[in-house]
């Protein structure tokens, strides 16, 4: 199942129990929950029109 790209505390919680279910080592899963956090911050949101003058 796909990890949710969102900053939400609880997004990145249920991103690190997914991981750790897919075998990967704690830390690790820590690592990419908040690596998946920190892009869905910086990500302009989608289906969103820009004016332009």
């Amino acid at each position: 199942m796909p990890l949710k790209h969102s900053s939400s505390k609880k997004a990145v919680g249920e991103n690190i129990r997914r991981e750790m279910d897919a075998g990967r080592p704690r830390k690790q899963s820590i690592a990419i929950a908040l690596d998946v956090q920190r892009r869905a911050k910086r990500e302009p949101k989608k289906n969103v029109k820009h004016r332009t003058h």
